[in-house]
């Protein structure tokens, strides 16, 4: 029995599923939100949004607020179902720990 097969790498990483979750939370959030509540510097956040992006989880948009350039993520609808998908794994793990434990 594989436990594991139904993880997804490209969301599986913490960093990455950590960005998918607040994504679901708040629906859109620029590149300092995110750098800030997950408490990650500028590069690894844009590494892992490259990944996510490039994944078709998360839409990227650049813009400018004022003059200031910002770069804001976006949770696409694959994104909500890999999300999904990674979280009913995840308790398909923990039951079958639980069950173990309690045997």
């Amino acid at each position: 029995m594989n436990l594991t097969g139904d993880l997804d790498d490209a969301v599986h990483q913490r960093i990455r599923l950590g960005m998918l979750a607040v994504l679901r939370e708040v629906g859109r959030a620029d590149f300092s939100f995110l750098r800030d509540t997950l408490e990650l510097t500028d590069g690894v956040v844009h590494r892992h949004l490259k990944v996510l992006a490039d994944a078709g989880f998360i839409e990227i948009e650049k813009g400018y607020e004022g003059r200031r350039p910002r770069t804001w993520a976006k949770l696409t609808s694959a994104g909500k179902t890999a999300l999904d998908k990674e979280i009913a794994a995840l308790k398909r793990i923990v039951a079958h720990v639980e069950r173990v434990a309690e045997a």
